[in-house]
């Protein structure tokens, strides 16, 4: 019989196929590959990104120019534009406003066919730099109330340029998503005094079964109440509400940096060229609270298996191997 399992933060349903759960060989996916053809975060090709917003660059070198390390540039096709006011409004029961955030994308290295297991550790460190660095930059901006930073590798994971590269999107409310987290959160502690995600942290390395990684200061597992089959979280041990802290901490970008680059390599020698989806789950910014409650982590979802209509139903999902099986694959890596 299979399992039903609650996620303890928001309180959704999963089902885990426990009897007859999938081996790795057992999944069918869409590869991400590489088709060729003019790349327009390629190095050298500049001019065919909107004018670069700021870049980690070999000295000497100038904006919109070869010489760059870490690229950030306006998205060509922004889901909301940074100009202009919100200007919330009803007609009749619907509420609306002016569709005005930032939209950006940060292309990581300047190599096209390298994913982040293929970078070296200072690489990964410089692009989760200039994360941090947008970030604080977006979140001065009082308009703003949450920053998204995501990632989709390959055109399974709605990736419509092969180049690796990360979209960090400042929105002028918190999502529904984050919302879910954030209250559930915030009832565990109003009920607790104690942040969910810590405890959870607590017990993960007393059972030991889902863990696949650890270092000093970060735990690379995955979910007890998985929606998603291999899906995986990396977490800061140390309490933290906002992903940006982790530029304040000694060998904080480092210690990220090593268990991201790591835990991505294993999954890839499990799923050879698997398409995927990170987020990077922060507490909103400018007042909107969840810094005492919320403890920031990265999602990391692999595309083995498609969300259909029991899913969008019923807001069920079905994981097909258990955590517990999965963390063991990705730990014997």
């Amino acid at each position: 019989m299979s399992e039903l399992r609650k996620d303890p933060i928001g309180g959704r349903w999963v089902i885990m196929d426990t009897d007859h759960p999938n081996k790795p060989e057992d999944y069918e996916y869409e590869p991400h590959t590489f088709k060729g053809g003019t790349c327009p975060f390629c190095y050298g090709n500049e001019s065919m990104t909107p004018p670069e917003i700021t870049a980690i660059r070999e000295p000497d070198t100038h904006p919109n120019t070869p010489g760059w390390k870490v690229r950030v540039v306006p998205n060509k096709f922004p889901a909301l534009a940074i100009e202009g006011d919100l200007e919330r409004r009803g007609v009749g029961l619907y509420d609306m406003s002016n569709g005005v955030g930032a939209h950006e994308v940060l292309i990581e290295s300047p190599y096209h066919q390298k994913d982040i297991p293929e970078l070296l550790n200072q690489e990964i460190e410089n692009f989760i730099s200039m994360y941090c660095q947008r970030a604080f930059d977006l979140r001065r901006d009082s308009r703003f109330k949450y920053i998204m930073i995501f990632k989709n590798l390959g055109a399974a994971a709605g990736a419509s340029l092969e180049h690796s590269h990360t979209q960090i999107v400042a929105l002028p409310m918190v999502p529904k998503n984050a919302v879910e987290e954030l209250k559930g959160a915030h009832n565990y502690f109003e009920y607790r005094e104690r942040c969910i995600f810590c405890d959870l942290i607590r017990q993960e390395r007393q059972e030991k079964e889902r863990i696949i990684l650890e270092n000093e200061l970060f735990l690379s597992f995955c979910p007890f109440a998985s929606r998603f089959p291999f899906e995986i979280w990396i977490i800061p041990k140390k309490h933290s509400g906002y992903f940006c802290d982790v530029a304040s901490i000694p060998q904080g970008i480092p210690a990220l940096a090593a268990i991201l680059r790591e835990t991505i390599a294993r999954i890839k020698k499990v799923f050879v060229d698997v398409s995927y989806n990170f987020i990077i789950h922060s507490s909103p910014v400018n007042g909107d609270g969840g810094r005492e409650s919320y403890h920031w982590h990265i999602e990391f979802m692999p595309k083995l298996t498609r969300v259909a209509g029991f899913e969008w139903g019923t807001g069920f999902y079905i994981a097909t191997t258990p955590p517990e099986l999965a963390a063991k694959y990705l730990r014997e890596t």
